[in-house]
Formats: C-alpha cells, sequence, structure tokens
C-alpha cells in the first residue's frame, strides 16, 4: 500500500512538472517561478490602469498589495510661491556676469532643499493596504509553481497539499473593473481560508458586513497638506459549496468546492480640484454586474480586452532551451547564455505593464506604474519629468498602443491650467510652464530646492507627446483640441528667454541640465543644450501645428524671429557635444542623465545623414558617460545606442539592465528584479518602457525622413521576426529576417501618401507594390524635420566623420488601407 501510494505521488509529480514545462515551451510570454515571492520585488504585477495588486503567491497566506491610482496624500492646492521674481532675476544677473556659485547660492536662498511651511514639494502616491487570505495546513505545500501569463494577463498560483491540487487565479479586470481572485482544488470540499485586510494608513478601520468586508480610509498628510482622499476596498467573496462567515474584521471560508473573491475600490477623487465623490458608492458600484458574471465569462471578458491590445505587437528573436528555466533562474544566466526569448518576453513585458498602468479615462503612469506599497516611497513615486515619466510613454506609439496615451495629455490640459500660476507668478511670463514634478494635484512650481527644482521645462518636454502622437496618428481633430496647450509652452518661452550678454544668443535662464553640475555643487546655468533643443521643438512644433490648422500665423511668424536667435548645438574641445553653453564637459563625467542627448533621442535632431559632425559628438560623449548605471539611464541608452546605429553596443545595454538586482535600497547600480521590474535600485517604471522602446528602435526607426528596417540590428539576433511596430505617418511594419538580412516585410498604409523605405539589404517588389529610388526630400508631411543651425565647432576638437554602412533608399505611392508585400532578394 505504501509503495503503491509512493508510485501513485511519483507519477503525479513527472506529469504535473511535464505539464509545466510543455506550458513554458508553448507559451514564451510567461514568467514563472519554481517558489513563492519572499518580497515586493519577487511578487507580481496586475493591473487595470485604475487598480493595480502585487500578488505573493505564498500557499499558506496569500498577499495581495492593494494600490487605487487616485489614492495619493494631501489636497487639491498647487505649489507656487511667491514674491520670487525679483531673486530669479537676481539669479539670471549672476549667471551673465560669470558669478556661477554666487547665482547658485541665491537659488538655494529662494528656493531652500526643504519645501517653505506654506508650499510643499509634492504628495506621494500612497498604498491602499493589503488583502491577506490564510490556509490553514498549505505551509507544507509541494510541487509549487507560479506564473504570469502576460499574454492573457493573469496570475496563477498551483501548488499541492497531501495530495490535493490548489490552484488559484488572480487578475485585475479591464472591463469590470474589479479585481479577481478565483480558488479551486482537484477535490471537492478542500478550500477553507479565512480573508482579512489591513492597512499602514494612519487612519483606517476594517469591518465586516454578512458576506463583504470593508476597509476604510483616508490618506495621509504631507507638508503643510492635509490628507483628504477618502478610500473605501469591499472584498466580496462568491462560494460555491461550503459556508461563508464573519468576524468582526474577517470572513471566513469553510469547506468549499471553489469561490471567487472580487476586490472593489473607491475613491472621493473626482478631479485634481474636486474631492467629493462617494467612496463607498464608487467602490460598490463596480460589484453588481461583476458578481452577475460567471467566473469563465468574466475572465473571457478580460482577456479580451486586454489582448485587445497585447495582440497588437508580436516578437519573436528565436528560442533556446532557458525557456525552460524559471524566469529568475533565466536572469541570472542572460548575461553568460544565450537567451533571447527574455529579451522578446522582457520587451512584451514593458507593453504588458503600460497596458496595465494606462488605459483611457485613468491617471498617467507614475514612477512606480500604480505598483506601490509604501505611503512614503521613492521619490514620492510621482511624476518626475525631467526624463521619467516621458520614458514611461515612449512605446506607447511605436509599439501600437496609442489610447494608452491619453491618460497623459489629460494631465497635460491640466497642467496648462495649473502651469499659468508657474509662469505668471514665478517669471512674469504668459502661456504655462512647469518645473521637474508634478503629482495628482498637478503642481506646477519648483520642487526640491534651488538645485534640483530649478528647471522650468517639464512643460516643454511634456508637450513633445502630443506632437509625436500627431506624426504617428495624423488625427487632425486631436490636434485642434491639444493646439491651446502646445501654443501655451510656446508662449512661455516667447516671454521668458533671456538674450546671453556673449552671443546676444536667447536663452533660458535660470535652468539647469538635470541634476548635474559643472562645478562642485554648481548646477544652476543659462543656455543648456537640452533647453536649447527643448525650446527648439516647442517653437517648431507649434509653427507647424499653427499651419496645419490655419491658424496664428502672427504668432507663428513671432516664433520663427525667436527660433533664428536660439543657440546652435556646439561640439567641445574633447570632441563632444557640449552639454553647456560654455565647453565646461569633463571626459570623466559618469552622471546618470545625459539631457545633452535629447536631440538624439527621443528627438530628431541630430541625423548621421544631415548633421554627421553632431551625430559623432553625441556617440564621444555616450562612450564617454558609460554604460552602466540606474536602470532608467541603462534604458535611455538603449535607444541612444539603437539611434547611433550600433545594435551590438545597444544589446549590451539590455544585457546590463538584464543582470540581476541586488538587494541595495538605493544607489546607482541598475539591474532588474525577479520579478522583471526596473531597478534604479530601487523600483522605478521607466527603465522597463525604455528598454521597449529601445528594442523596437532598434529593429524599426521613422525619424529622419524614412522608415528604417533594422538599423541597429544586433550580432545576437540574426534570426527574428516582428509584427505590428508602428511608424510616423500611420505605417504598420510586419517583419521578418535570417542572417541579418529582410527576408519578408509588410507595410500597411494607415493614411496613404509616399513611404519612404530605407534598407540594409535588397528586396523585391510583390503585387502591386513598386518601389522606385529615392531622389530629394520626402514630400510626406509627417517626414518634415525641421533643419537645425549648423554646429560651432571647437578649434580644439578633432571630430571624425561616422562611416556609415551602405543602404538603398526607395519610395512607394500608398494608398490609405492599402498593404505593401516585399521579399528579400
Amino acid at each position: 500500500m505504501i509503495l503503491s501510494r509512493r508510485r501513485t505521488y511519483l507519477l503525479a509529480l513527472i506529469a504535473f512538472l511535464c505539464i509545466s514545462l510543455q506550458t513554458q515551451a508553448q507559451n514564451p510570454m510567461v514568467l514563472w517561478y519554481a517558489k513563492p515571492a519572499a518580497n515586493w520585488n519577487e511578487a507580481l504585477p496586475i493591473g487595470n490602469g485604475r487598480l493595480a495588486a502585487m500578488v505573493f503567491g505564498q500557499p499558506g497566506r496569500e498577499q495581495l498589495q492593494l494600490n487605487e491610482e487616485t489614492v495619493w496624500a494631501g489636497e487639491p492646492g498647487n505649489n507656487v510661491v511667491s514674491g520670487v521674481y525679483e531673486g530669479v532675476q537676481g539669479i539670471r544677473k549672476l549667471l551673465f556676469e560669470g558669478k556661477y556659485k554666487e547665482a547658485q547660492d541665491l537659488s538655494n536662498k529662494i528656493f531652500p532643499r526643504k519645501a517653505a511651511p506654506t508650499s510643499n514639494y509634492g504628495m506621494p502616491y500612497q498604498t491602499v493596504g493589503n488583502l491577506l487570505l490564510t490556509f490553514p495546513g498549505h505551509e507544507t505545500a509541494t510541487n509549487y509553481y507560479r506564473d504570469l501569463d502576460i499574454q492573457q494577463a493573469v496570475v496563477k498560483v498551483r501548488y499541492q497539499v497531501k495530495g490535493i491540487t490548489y490552484t488559484r487565479e488572480t487578475f485585475a479586470s479591464l472591463p469590470d473593473q474589479v479585481i479577481v481572485v478565483r480558488l479551486t482544488a482537484s477535490k471537492p470540499g478542500s478550500i477553507t481560508c479565512r480573508l482579512g485586510l489591513n492597512s499602514p494608513q494612519l487612519i483606517h478601520r476594517v469591518q465586516t458586513e454578512p458576506t463583504k468586508l470593508v476597509l476604510t480610509g483616508v490618506s495621509g498628510s504631507h507638508d503643510n497638506k492635509a490628507g483628504k482622499v477618502k478610500f473605501q476596498a469591499h472584498i466580496v467573496p462568491k462560494v460555491e459549496g461550503g459556508t461563508l462567515t464573519s468576524t468582526d474584521s474577517t470572513l471566513q471560508i469553510t469547506g468549499a468546492t471553489a469561490a471567487t473573491v472580487y476586490i472593489s475600490i473607491g475613491t472621493n477623487f473626482k478631479n485634481y480640484h474636486d474631492l467629493s465623490g462617494d467612496e463607498s458608492a464608487k467602490a460598490g458600484s463596480y460589484l453588481p454586474a461583476a458578481l452577475a458574471r460567471a467566473y469563465p465569462a468574466a475572465k473571457a471578458a478580460h482577456v479580451a480586452s486586454y489582448r485587445r491590445y497585447f495582440d497588437r505587437v508580436s516578437l519573436n528573436l528565436g528560442s533556446t532551451e532557458a525557456v525552460k528555466k524559471p524566469t529568475d533562474v533565466r536572469l541570472a544566466e542572460f548575461a553568460a547564455g544565450h537567451d533571447p526569448g527574455l529579451a522578446a518576453l522582457y520587451f512584451q513585458f514593458g507593453r504588458y505593464l503600460l497596458i496595465c498602468s494606462s488605459q483611457p479615462g485613468t491617471q498617467p503612469a507614475n514612477l512606480q506604474g500604480k505598483w506601490n506599497d509604501k505611503l512614503a516611497p521613492p521619490w514620492d513615486s510621482k511624476y518626475t519629468v525631467n526624463i521619467n515619466t516621458e520614458m514611461n510613454y515612449w512605446p506607447a506609439e511605436v509599439t501600437n498602443l496609442p489610447e494608452l496615451h491619453q491618460p497623459l495629455f489629460s494631465m497635460l490640459k491640466a497642467l496648462a491650467e495649473t502651469g499659468r500660476e508657474s509662469a505668471s507668478a514665478i517669471y512674469h511670463a504668459r502661456g504655462w510652464n512647469m518645473h521637474h514634478n508634478t503629482d495628482l494635484w498637478r503642481i506646477t512650481g519648483n520642487v526640491d530646492g534651488g538645485f534640483y527644482g530649478m528647471w522650468p521645462m517639464g512643460g516643454a518636454w511634456l508637450t513633445q507627446h502630443l506632437w509625436q502622437h500627431y506624426l504617428f496618428t495624423g488625427n487632425h481633430a486631436f490636434l485642434r483640441e491639444y493646439y491651446p496647450v502646445l501654443k501655451g509652452a510656446a508662449l512661455f518661452y516667447a516671454d521668458a528667454l533671456q538674450e546671453e550678454p556673449s552671443h546676444k544668443w536667447l536663452v533660458v535662464a535660470p535652468s539647469m541640465s538635470p541634476e548635474n553640475t559643472y562645478q562642485s555643487g554648481v548646477g544652476v546655468s543659462a543656455g543648456t543644450t537640452m533647453d536649447n533643443q527643448l525650446v527648439f521643438d516647442v517653437f517648431t512644433n507649434a509653427i507647424r501645428a499653427a499651419a496645419i490648422l490655419n491658424t496664428d500665423q502672427p504668432f507663428a511668424d513671432t516664433l520663427r524671429c525667436l527660433l533664428n536667435r536660439l543657440p546652435p548645438m556646439q561640439v567641445g574641445q574633447h570632441n563632444q557635444l557640449q552639454e553647456w553653453l560654455q565647453d565646461w564637459d569633463k571626459p570623466d563625467d559618469k552622471h546618470r542623465h545625459v539631457s545633452h542627448l535629447y536631440g538624439l533621442y527621443p528627438s530628431q535632431q541630430i541625423s548621421p545623414y544631415a548633421n554627421p559632425e553632431l551625430f559623432a559628438a553625441a556617440q564621444n560623449s555616450l562612450v564617454y558617460r558609460g554604460d552602466k548605471s540606474t536602470g532608467w539611464s541603462m534604458g535611455w541608452k538603449v535607444n541612444l545606442w539603437a539611434r547611433l546605429l550600433d545594435g551590438n553596443r545597444a544589446y549590451k545595454l539590455i544585457a546590463d539592465q538584464l543582470s540581476p538586482a541586488g538587494t541595495e535600497a538605493s544607489g546607482q547600480n541598475g539591474g532588474t528584479y525577479p520579478n522583471l521590474l526596473d531597478a534604479h535600485p530601487p523600483f522605478q517604471i521607466d527603465g522597463n518602457f525604455g528598454c521597449t522602446s529601445g528594442i523596437a528602435e532598434m529593429l524599426v526607426q521613422s525619424h529622419d525622413g524614412a522608415i528604417d528596417i533594422l538599423p541597429a540590428l544586433p550580432d545576437a539576433w540574426p534570426t527574428g521576426e516582428v509584427k505590428g511596430l508602428v511608424a510616423r505617418g500611420g505605417y504598420v511594419v510586419d517583419l521578418a529576417w535570417a542572417k541579418g538580412k529582410v527576408t519578408h516585410l509588410q507595410i500597411t498604409s494607415r493614411l496613404g501618401g509616399n513611404c519612404r523605405v530605407r534598407l540594409h539589404s535588397q528586396v523585391a517588389a510583390g503585387g502591386k507594390a513598386k518601389l522606385t529610388p529615392a531622389r530629394g526630400t520626402n514630400p510626406n508631411p509627417f517626414y518634415q524635420n525641421a533643419a537645425i543651425q549648423p554646429p560651432l565647432i571647437s578649434a580644439k576638437a578633432t571630430i571624425k566623420k561616422p562611416v556609415l554602412a551602405p543602404s538603398f533608399v526607395y519610395d512607394l505611392n500608398t494608398k490609405a488601407g492599402a498593404t505593401y508585400t516585399f521579399s528579400g532578394k
């Protein structure tokens, strides 16, 4: 009898493991693990834009750490301080006199590192709390397995206790707006568990109704703002068989065959200046429809809604035996092994995170997306707009998720309102502006004092997303709707630019090259390269938008005059693209920010074909800055090396990023946690999004007058296939390659017009497609880049123009809705 039981158990174990391995081999879009999460950085993220959770998967005590996107500390109100304009004028005067240390000292005095008692430096995003499901006796579970299927957006946990197989499925439903946990077992009547809630919020209580568990709370106070976001979480189990009973603060499921737990959360937040909502009514409003739907139908509706986004793009870079290993093992072995499938999984994981954290009608993804377990998270988990928020949305257009850009656009409309206060009070300028941080309340004033915070360029960078969305979609109605936001940003710089004394150029002052210094403790400056590039784009975009919409031509003429007085980019004595107006760069500077390379990516001001000296200088700057850095910095560098047409260096940065992050709570070591979330450290989500957009840039680019096919293909990916990437002008690109050469290319034109294609191997046209050698400038209006001024090159520089690989450039006349196919020669 004992031998028979052992044999049966062994056969069951072998079958279980075989099924698990077959599942992985059949579906490469799975993160899977042979053990539960020991900490937050091993838990698995789910979300539906508004709600988010981290699922730990512990057999004996399942934890779902819960977030609702509007649970932030504080209350409505801006953070603009009054009476600082004369001080700003004083900083300008000192800068133009070359008294840089004195200018920094004055900036620090006017904007102290700690917020004044009457102001604040932004509110933190906060957790709701935790749902805990306790399963007595399950601590001794065997044959453990858990996964996150990013093709379905479902987390699964499976294990055995005393011969019974227990399974949990968890997802954040997009259509039903609730989080759903499904509990099943291989033997009827086997599910017994206790449901409880807790929260670190100082003001909260847990109570029960006969079939409902309720957490009520209020967000925390911070700086000079009282916490006024009220929230409720409603937990409702639907039990099949067995019984459901309650205590004062828990629910008990006993002897059930299956159970489905629904989690609904609501707050009193209506918008950034209105907290008159009813949190209880909102939380309760989602439950009737969700409870009325049977679990199979609820899951199917969720998966269908999710895959409507996810399935638009596929990427296959090849597969090896590594796909059969747990994801944390693959991560540890990536740098030394050959696992192209992990790079493809990581690319799609970034798209998964964007779908889960930025749905139309929600708040934008913040510094941690929507996943945060703290009341005081790192950097407050705010919107840091001197790179990080922008990075979150780099994948939106190119990886075929344009609707997910909408929350950022909605925030921009609000910032264009609140930003009028900072433009007027601090700079005596019209239009609107913001600095390097904002939050749920859409603050636009200085954050973090006179060093980090003295950067009035946040709106300039964010508005680029409006223009890029137009270039990818050609949506005139969208451009007309958001033109006032573009115009307001341009109007601010039209008023705020200052004439510097040496060349009479118009520059932004005071400002800085984000978070970097040119003297010890001195960063405040005038006319930094990034600022000049940003203002160039703001003015150029406003001019082109006004022409397209046939409006504001006198204002556009004013901007043209100002545009001609901006400083040109400069090549310094070390053959570098200068970061500052003066030649202050240090070749040994390894700072995480590479702000002066904004013109290379995400902008399109530096081209290997149109201005090779700047292209070479940008490459030198990036080499000097080094590879290893914070996670988000390495994500940015993947994009930069792709734009520099160096696929192998871009791949090296991916490998650096796909190295296990340590246990340090802070630092600049980068890497990736076991759950594939990006490490600064600690966790920031922007590195995930940066690598996703970077891989897309390695395969298809469309910023430099043509669609460039495989512009930065690394040796590590000699064969592959990608479908669904989007190029400017509304072109959808499917392509396959072998031995580094295109074997199949399909272009679907959404808008029609001339499609200019740059190829690095020859193709033959099929069907009605006809390629003709390109001549002159691409007439397609979505490929018209504004000409930059010729760069100034230091007499000490010995810049070498890049040697570019041969390419073939063709034009293809397309009609809207038509598809054109080519095969490799």
